[in-house]
């Protein structure tokens, strides 16, 4: 296979790359202001659909909307972010959240469903917006800070993962904290999954292991053991991520070159 980026590479570094959930295109967005969608081919090389710019904005995380029809992309030092509506073709700034008083907004989950946006902020709050008007909906805090935060695949709960190693499950239409519970061993929290069939949740820490859970065992238990602790990764672990049907889990660390394990 070629680079899927070859017509463009980035200028600077790619902090995302994704696949469109409905249509054979990639985006890839980084440090160097752009946001790129290629078409994906199977022999040729890959042609580029479009590219748009966002002036002195280096992009911390961009995601395709669920329904394929946006691009939401958050700043490395910026309390605004960009909605790209690939339909109407125009680059809308959302300069303000009403409610959210943060000094830079990067990190980002969308819902399943398409419904909602969580913001994750400092000092341990998490807002939750509506994707389609990307108003303020309710705030919730957990104790320390947050790092990570994943939701559940029917989009009804939230698990959030703390610096201090705790994970707090939200119940999603009440903002109610349903329980808590510590990841074994975790001396800092870096990234969480929940596997598609919510079978499985995967929590990776600063140490490199990652604790994956039964759900049920997760909602129950305030120290649960974990099914299987993976230690193959000798840097932080800074990504987490199932497969569609749950057999695969990988776990990739950013500190090391080529640190991605499929286990």
């Amino acid at each position: 296979c070629l680079p899927a980026n070859q017509e463009r590479f980035a200028h600077g570094k790619l902090v995302t790359v994704q696949f469109h959930p409905c249509a054979q295109v990639v985006l890839t967005a980084g440090h160097d202001r752009s946001v790129s969608l290629f078409q994906v081919r199977n022999c040729s090389p890959n042609p580029k659909i479009q590219s748009i710019y966002l002036e002195s904005f280096p992009i911390y995380k961009a995601r395709f909307s669920v329904d394929g029809e946006q691009v939401i992309a958050t700043g490395t030092h910026h309390s605004m972010f960009f909605v790209y509506d690939m339909m109407a073709g125009r680059i809308i700034p959302i300069p303000k959240v009403r409610g959210v008083e943060e000094r830079f907004l990067r990190n980002f989950e969308l819902s399943p469903d398409g419904s909602f946006m969580l913001l994750t902020g400092t000092s341990g709050y998490l807002h939750l917006l509506s994707t389609k008007s990307k108003e303020l909906i309710s705030t919730m805090k957990v104790n320390g800070r947050c790092t990570a935060s994943a939701f559940t695949p029917d989009s009804s709960k939230i698990y959030s993962y703390s610096k201090e190693g705790e994970v707090f499950i939200w119940d999603v239409r009440s903002r109610k904290c349903l329980h808590r519970f510590e990841d074994e061993g975790s001396l800092e929290g870096k990234c969480i999954a929940v596997s598609k069939n919510n079978q499985y949740v995967a929590c990776g820490s600063s140490s490199g292991v990652v604790n994956l859970y039964t759900t049920d065992v997760c909602l129950k238990e305030t120290r649960p053991k974990p099914a299987k602790a993976i230690m193959n990764l000798v840097t932080a672990a800074t990504c987490v991520t199932f497969n569609p049907t749950t057999e695969i889990l990988a776990v990739a660390s950013r500190d090391a070159d080529e640190a991605v394990k499929l286990v």
